[in-house]
């Protein structure tokens, strides 16, 4: 495995859950860290939970001229992480086509207009987060899971165009997040409950389940093309 030590890791997303553990751990090896996100308040306090001197930079993936203008003055990265993502769910024949668009437009086109933009080291890499959908669809988000297994196959080109660029994908299950912090506490507790009884692993994913993958394939040189499943076995359980 590669040292992160003085490495440029960009995380995007990194203001929360997923994205906030990934820089903690970069941050943790030694790392030079950059988070990005829409809210600069939310950057902030995240940059303050970090420590360290993590750098913040302002960015909406929705904004194709904002992505290239920063990708090009930021420089070439050793390693980007891709954990952004705003994506409304429900049933395909529910679901407004508006919303279905927002949300193909917020995982799969905001991580697709980095890869397109970004400048690389020699040996970096690039990482997307998508979901174990992408394999067990489910009746009430059949939209996200075939976001996801876009965003898994968009890695398996993407490691042969960018060569030798690595390019994987880490795929999670149910992991508690702030997207589930509007539920109550009590019912959201009960559906952890009740979810981790019919998981194999009998628990619910932490964040910094999901951050351990990425670290792997961010510091694993023969690891490219590649999904990495974090899913307490919610694929086959």
């Amino acid at each position: 495995m590669t040292s992160l030590e003085k490495q440029r890791v960009l995380v995007v997303g990194g203001s929360s859950g997923i994205g906030l553990a990934v820089a903690e751990q970069a941050a943790a090896e030694g790392a030079a860290v950059t988070i990005a996100s829409r809210s600069a308040d939310k950057l902030a306090e995240a940059a303050r939970l970090i420590g360290g001197g993590v750098a913040t930079a302002v960015l909406d993936t929705g904004d194709a001229g904002s992505v290239e203008a920063f990708l090009e003055a930021s420089g070439a990265w050793d390693h980007i992480v891709i954990s952004a993502a705003q994506t409304p769910s429900g049933p395909v024949r529910k679901l407004s086509l508006d919303d279905a668009k927002r949300a193909m437009e917020s995982k799969f086109w905001g991580a697709y207009r980095i890869a397109r933009a970004a400048e690389f080291a020699e040996r970096g890499s690039l990482t997307f987060i998508s979901g174990f959908l992408s394999e067990r669809p489910s009746a009430s988000s059949v939209l996200q899971g075939a976001i996801n297994a876009a965003l898994e196959s968009l890695a398996r080109g993407l490691a042969l165009e960018l060569s030798p660029v690595r390019v994987n994908a880490v795929s999670p299950g149910v992991i508690d997040t702030p997207l589930w912090s509007k539920m109550d506490e009590a019912n959201r507790n009960a559906m952890f409950e009740r979810i981790a009884g019919n998981l194999p692993a009998k628990t619910i994913g932490q964040p910094s389940d999901i951050a351990n993958a990425v670290l792997f394939l961010m510091t694993t040189p023969f690891a490219t093309g590649s999904t990495v499943r974090v899913d307490g076995g919610g694929a086959i359980g």
